[in-house]
């Protein structure tokens, strides 16, 4: 009989800093999945600290605290197996790494092989670079790790391959842009096409700063075919099972228009930066204009009525037609109004 493995990927929202609140998703969606019969759950790149922890990562203090967390976290983890993105630290070097934690321990580490350092990326400034691989078994199956930029070019999933893995779990924080997703498709299909692993991407979703992670993590069999799309800029948990070299096909979604994943980003976006930075609401200068109308809307959405306030500032050369838009806008969103003309003060300077 062929070995099989239940692979939970758990699509998380972490926070950058929040090390004991990550912990605590991390947690939570261990418990849902072994409750759901899992026997792996993979989550995002660098999970248990936030991406991009940036300077934090120059703080000694930081990291030791990561690496508390991360030891508390395996001891609460038994009969099942957990790979856990954090930072770690090795002689002063500092590594953007992956640990499999199972029955109390960390079992196994791995060191990310690529650093990506162009566009949003600068991990060349804060981590050294791995060169071996990580494979361990579970449940009779060989599993390899690998991370994020590490498959998005030749080599590091070679290595797994090299090392006997055969099945690969992929932990990323990929940022969001327009058409993202069939590109990452094509690079795993270049790293199937190289090793013959099937594949599960597993990605970082939320807003942090100026990025916003999508989410949509996937699965792919052995000949590059898609068995399984989870949701976009949403969380998400779900089991996968792995029998007989093969996954279990699930239903794939429709494609989305594009249209809808930038305003879902934007959405998303707006929610997270104004969230975890502790924001109480957002206050909307309206014109009567697309453009303050399409913020308006984008911000209600990501906050609900309640948390936007808008505000009108006619002057003298304000044209009815701007006014009347700008209270459409604001009856059919239900939120505070104000409308302050400011020719007093124009007339006063």
């Amino acid at each position: 009989m062929e070995n099989s493995l239940v692979v939970a990927v758990a699509q998380l929202n972490c926070v950058v800093g929040d090390i004991s609140g990550n912990a605590r998703r991390i947690l939570e969606a261990v418990s849902r999945a072994q409750a759901a019969g899992a026997d792996v759950v993979l989550t995002p790149e660098l999970a248990l600290c936030g991406y991009p922890p940036e300077d934090l990562l120059l703080r000694p203090a930081f990291l030791d605290a990561c690496a508390a967390e991360l030891a508390a976290l395996a001891t609460r983890v038994h009969g099942v197996a957990v790979l856990v993105g954090h930072p770690l630290e090795v002689d002063g070097l500092r590594y953007n790494a992956a640990s499999v934690i199972r029955d109390g321990r960390v079992v196994a580490t791995y060191r990310k092989h690529r650093l990506p350092n162009y566009e949003v990326f600068d991990e060349e400034r804060y981590f050294e670079a791995g060169t071996e691989a990580c494979v361990f078994e579970h449940k009779g199956v060989r599993v390899g790790v690998n991370i994020c930029a590490d498959v998005w070019e030749a080599g590091a999933a070679d290595v797994a391959r090299g090392a006997g893995a055969e099945l690969l779990l992929v932990l990323n924080a990929s940022p969001f842009h327009m058409n993202k997703q069939q590109r990452r498709y094509e690079v795993m299909r270049e790293r199937i096409a190289d090793t013959g692993l099937p594949v599960v991407y597993c990605n970082l979703v939320g807003g942090q700063d100026e990025l916003v992670f999508d989410g949509g993590s996937f699965a792919l069999d052995r000949q590059g075919v898609l068995t399984w799309q989870g949701p976009v800029f949403a969380e998400d948990l779900t089991l996968l099972t792995f029998a007989g070299g093969a996954w279990e096909e699930q239903t794939i979604p429709a494609p989305r228009p594009l249209e809808a994943d930038v305003y879902d980003a934007l959405v998303l976006g707006v929610r997270d930066y104004l969230g975890k930075n502790g924001f109480p609401g957002a206050i909307i200068g309206l014109s009567g204009g697309v453009d303050s109308a399409l913020t308006l809307a984008v911000a209600v959405d990501a906050l609900g009525a309640d948390r936007v306030r808008a505000v009108m500032m006619p002057s003298p050369y304000t044209a009815q037609m701007s006014l009347d838009d700008s209270r459409e806008m604001v009856r059919r969103l239900g939120v505070r109004y104000d409308e302050i003309p400011i020719e007093p003060a124009m007339r006063t300077f």
